[in-house]
């Protein structure tokens, strides 16, 4: 074998190894309280999921086909989004590309999150979103989509996993799931939304009634 050729294939298994690394490490997802999906996304809605088709969206730099599945809806509500409603989103084909899998029989309504294609006005859904069936959610998460978590996203909430938990602004809501119950579906997950106060400060809130404008810390009226 020449050198030329051992370089050819030295230099063959590398693209290989690095393409198969890229998918091992696509789909990497920070836990987010639904709060921070909610305004970190260009679409929030209420829909029902009525069909879903594999189809060819172009192809990447190998010149290969890329596919993705689109899955038709039927929307609901549209608590954030454009003017138009949505019919369709876009997903990858797999969980290992951060692709979800949603039932298509139509009978299941489910708050979906995504974000807004600027030259198409696509809808793309991934694992890092919410995709979750609506009879799953909380009192507190529902009145969140209306009301709640739009007026806190200028508040930032910070995770901690671990002892010792600080936030460096008083902006900042901390949130103990992860530490208190080892998951991202806790207590202030499902009954806080993180809210900003008259003085800029922010804080957890929780309750059916319009918070007052300073409202205590992890209130609970």
């Amino acid at each position: 074998m020449t050198w030329t050729m051992k370089r050819c294939f030295i230099t063959l298994a590398i693209l290989c190894l690095w393409r198969v690394q890229q998918l091992a490490e696509a789909c990497s997802c920070s836990p987010s309280h639904p709060q921070q999906v909610f305004c970190n996304s260009d679409v929030v809605i209420r829909a029902k999921v009525v069909g879903k088709q594999e189809v060819d969206v172009g192809n990447d730099v190998y010149g290969d086909s890329i596919k993705q599945l689109k899955y038709d809806i039927k929307q609901i509500k549209m608590f954030k989004g454009p003017s138009n409603a949505i019919e369709a989103f876009y997903t990858a084909r797999s969980s290992a590309m951060c692709g979800v899998s949603l039932e298509t029989d139509g009978r299941k309504e489910y708050l979906i999150t995504g974000m807004l294609e600027a030259e198409t006005g696509t809808m793309r859904v991934t694992l890092c979103g919410l995709f979750e069936p609506w009879d799953n959610l909380t009192a507190t998460q529902k009145m969140g989509l209306t009301e709640r978590y739009q007026m806190g996203c200028e508040c930032r909430i910070t995770s901690c996993s671990s002892i010792p938990c600080m936030i460096n602004s008083p902006s900042e809501c901390l949130w103990l799931d992860w530490l208190m119950e080892k998951t991202e579906n806790g207590r202030q997950a499902k009954n806080y939304a993180c809210i900003k106060r008259s003085d800029n400060s922010c804080a957890w809130y929780r309750g059916s009634a319009e918070p007052k404008k300073d409202f205590m810390d992890i209130e609970d009226p």
